[in-house]
């Protein structure tokens, strides 16, 4: 098993583009309550060509932060922002607790935010909130189950066994958490 010496500390910032600044702001900021802690307004030269584009960041509580780029020239937005794929694996997971969670589901009522755009998932070793932003990019807010020690120590210890028994063909379920 191949070991790191030093593991990250954090994550810094994930990076996506958007169509539309504004709409990204709203969301983030009055919806989900995650602040813009950052606009950086750049112009470099990238990949052979000038770029112009507004870069923003939305804080999370580890010093961490979401952040998104609007080009000024659409060539560049079509260039460097694929869209998203609609699939829930595809998204970011951020951890909250009870009361963070029980926050954004009000606000996302509040503001029209329903199915087909949000969904929850009792997974057993977590309860999750989904939802969808304006870009397409799915957001899920994770509440850890009471003993996710308990559960992360039992998955680690059996993390190599698992990965081998499930690409030797034997696909059962392991999560015995889940409360049907």
């Amino acid at each position: 098993m191949a070991t790191l010496a030093r593991l990250p500390s954090r994550l810094h910032h994930t990076a996506y583009v958007t169509h539309d600044l504004e709409a990204t702001r709203r969301f983030y900021e009055e919806v989900i309550g995650l602040p813009l802690v950052a606009t950086w307004c750049e112009v470099d030269q990238l990949f052979g060509a000038e770029r112009v584009y507004c870069h923003l960041f939305f804080g999370i509580g580890d010093g961490g932060a979401l952040a998104f780029f609007k080009f000024a020239k659409p060539e560049d937005e079509k260039q460097f922002g694929p869209k998203m794929p609609f699939s829930p694996f595809h998204h970011i997971a951020l951890n909250v607790d009870r009361d963070t969670q029980a926050d954004i589901e009000r606000r996302l009522q509040e503001n029209g935010y329903g199915p087909p755009q949000t969904f929850v998932l009792e997974h057993g070793y977590c309860r999750s909130v989904y939802v969808t932003d304006p870009n397409g990019l799915i957001l899920e807010f994770t509440l850890d189950a009471p003993q996710a020690g308990e559960i992360s120590r039992t998955r680690r210890a059996s993390a190599h066994a698992d990965l081998k028994r499930w690409l030797a063909g034997d696909h059962t379920s392991n999560n015995t958490y889940r409360v049907e």
